[in-house]
């Protein structure tokens, strides 16, 4: 193993030992985190290296660049989650080469995911995006508009509803960045009483982890602290 592959082995490995700590120590049930390893901007020889040392599940937010690793790739083990803004222009190559979709938040997008995935797929999962801190220059839809999307989604074939996806705005104390991250579980709960087949709070990533884990997390988002620093 040369040293790239043994940085990334090590971090994947230390990632994967905070995110156990932290169900340990958050966590009342034995419901697993899964660690989602964000590979945006890295080559597919970073991505082959985090699937030798174990890594499954990979997140990408640029369409094209994507669905080039995918294909090159090639491997059916693995499961792709798109978590960039999705434009309605890219949504055809999304509903054929990803499993997940974590960043809906129009039903014009859902629609259009929905009418192109391939009928031989299973149906694309998505996440809603909520904006919980009503921030003009980001995606997502208010917490007060989420059950009327929710209700237009969970009828849509070729889609399967899953949960909740935010991106909060960055904190540095711990205390501040539960808030957000409470926030989504909140509304993850209350949309159960009508959905209770939803599962999944997408949230958490390399410098909020914790509070994300602490706050309810089932898919945690981590980029830098596996890959390390992205070229911009």
């Amino acid at each position: 193993m040369n040293q790239i592959s043994l940085d990334i082995a090590t971090a994947l490995k230390s990632v994967k030992a905070h995110v156990l700590k932290h169900e340990a120590q958050y966590r009342k049930t034995s419901e697993n985190v899964q660690l989602l390893a964000v590979s945006k901007k890295k080559p597919v020889g970073d991505i082959l290296q985090a699937v030798a040392a174990g890594q499954r599940a990979f997140g990408e937010n640029y369409v094209d660049e994507a669905v080039e690793k995918i294909l090159q790739i090639n491997d059916t083990s693995l499961s792709w989650h798109f978590i960039g803004a999705i434009q309605s222009r890219k949504t055809a190559l999304i509903a054929e080469h990803f499993q997940w979709a974590h960043g809906v938040d129009r039903l014009k997008v859902a629609k259009r995911l929905s009418e192109q995935r391939p009928e031989h797929l299973p149906p694309l999962n998505i996440c809603l995006q909520i904006n919980v801190d009503n921030e003009a220059s980001k995606a997502g839809i208010s917490i007060n508009e989420l059950p009327e999307l929710a209700a237009h989604c969970s009828s849509l074939k070729g889609l399967k509803l899953r949960g909740l996806m935010a991106i909060p705005t960055p904190h540095d104390a711990m205390s501040e960045q539960r808030i957000a991250f409470a926030q989504l579980r909140l509304a993850l709960e209350s949309l159960q009483t009508t959905y209770p087949e939803l599962d999944t709070l997408s949230m958490g990533m390399s410098a909020d982890m914790e509070a994300a884990i602490a706050e309810g997390s089932t898919m945690v988002r981590i980029g830098t602290a596996i890959f390390g620093a992205r070229e911009r």
